[in-house]
């Protein structure tokens, strides 16, 4: 298989580093061949901490990867989220050229985007930190807002918003280190709940107003998206790794022990366990005490109760970046990552955010092995890899030694699809 073809995604996870290997066949379709989860290492609430555990854990979950698949990864596009995420929503405008003739309107032009992008961003990013993604969220013309594409359009003046999402600058280096400490190439990172979006969110989704929340074992991500482009993201510290703690501590049981529980019993909505289903659950026993036993719904209490705080901060985050724009959404709540797999995790999310619109979020069928990737906790290894597809054109491209042909001859893309070309 030719490596200029595949495209790897890598989801550094706190608990768990995910593989995913694509591959661009002839005729331009995208087919998942290979996929990898593997535990992570030195890693804490999704930071690297110690380059040669993280390292370490990062080569094996590839190469296992490479083995199912029967290729040779060169590069991989890698997640990036938590904490060290801040995002900032800004506006900037320019006239658009009239080519000198003055009163008159003029159409818009590739180079007046651009320019109205580069104003918008013209902001003083603190040496410690980088920009990863440019989102424009919407143009306005002459006062008509709501464009998504202005190109062509009439008028004097040309205004964009944008959403700008900036990392920690020791953060992306810890992570390239990494990954030329495993033998890798970096090709970018990705913000992860921005790569989840293009494996799980519905075109609908995008445009009504929808809010993706990656529950993870070291922290919750936040993004909310209207019209088509992310208006907030946000990090909660705050994940599954407390829950699994919430029950080793109540039950005085070892933490390997009250994953385990976790996963096989855990629920987060205890009303919705019947008497027969309220099954009895052995708790170990530790230093030479007796093992004893439990009930499904004493477990699921002790979860509820952490979910229900993840939840509240999950619900002050958006309040606080989104303000009067959090009624304008129509769409959908989007769970995934590990947690959204728990019993109950749908119910609650409907209680707590006041609605029924909440759904699991499940990358979209793209072939190949989809017993092992069509599930939440994939979402983002998959995203990176959709995302990316135009990577291969790239190095196409490159190969060829020519340029890409003009961008009139294209049809009418996404939102997400110009972000990609023009800032990726």
């Amino acid at each position: 298989m030719a490596d200029d073809r595949i495209i790897v995604g890598l989801d550094i996870g706190t608990s768990v580093i995910r593989v995913a290997i694509g591959e661009v066949d002839d005729e331009g379709a995208l087919h998942i061949v290979a996929t990898s989860a593997r535990p992570s290492a030195g890693l804490r609430n999704g930071v690297i901490v110690n380059i040669e555990d993280a390292k370490d854990a990062i080569k094996a979950a590839i190469e296992e990867a490479e083995t199912k698949g029967g290729v040779l990864v060169n590069s991989v596009i890698a997640s990036i989220g938590g904490l060290q995420i801040e995002s900032q929503n800004l506006r900037g405008v320019v006239p658009i050229r009239n080519n000198g003739k003055s009163g008159s309107s003029a159409a818009v032009t590739r180079e007046d985007i651009e320019k109205v992008i580069d104003i918008a961003t013209a902001i003083n990013t603190p040496a410690d930190r980088e920009k990863i993604h440019v989102i424009p969220q919407d143009y306005i013309v002459d006062g008509v807002d709501h464009i998504s594409d202005p190109l062509n359009r009439l008028g004097f003046k040309l205004e964009a918003k944008v959403h700008i999402i900036t990392a920690s600058k020791s953060i992306i280096q810890n992570t390239k280190t990494c990954m030329l400490r495993a033998g890798y190439g970096l090709d970018g990172v990705m913000l992860k709940t921005l790569a989840e979006t293009q494996s799980v969110c519905h075109d609908d989704e995008l445009e009504l107003g929808s809010i993706v929340i990656d529950l993870g074992a070291g922290t919750t991500d936040v993004m909310v998206l209207i019209n088509g482009a992310p208006i907030s993201t946000a990090s909660v510290q705050v994940g599954g790794n407390l829950v699994t703690n919430d029950i080793a501590v109540v039950n005085a049981i070892p933490v390997a022990a009250a994953e385990k529980i976790k996963v096989e019993f855990g629920s987060c909505w205890p009303e919705g366990i019947s008497k027969e289903s309220d099954v009895d659950v052995i708790l170990p026993g530790v230093g030479g005490r007796a093992p004893a036993l439990t009930k499904k719904s004493e477990i699921a209490k002790i979860i509820l109760a952490r979910m229900t705080q993840i939840f509240t901060m999950v619900k002050q985050a958006i309040k606080k970046n989104t303000s009067d724009s959090i009624n304008e959404l129509a769409g959908n709540i989007i769970l995934i990552g590990g947690g959204a797999k728990m019993e109950g995790v749908i119910k609650l999310a409907q209680e707590m955010f006041r609605t029924s619109s909440v759904r699991i979020g499940i990358p979209e069928s793209l072939g190949g092995v989809e017993e092992e990737y069509r599930t939440p906790e994939f979402a983002t290894a998959i995203g990176l890899v959709v995302a990316n597809k135009g990577l291969v054109n790239l190095r196409d491209n490159r190969r060829k030694s020519r340029k890409p042909a003009a961008s009139g001859d294209e049809k009418k893309e996404s939102l997400f699809q110009r972000f990609r070309k023009l800032f990726f």
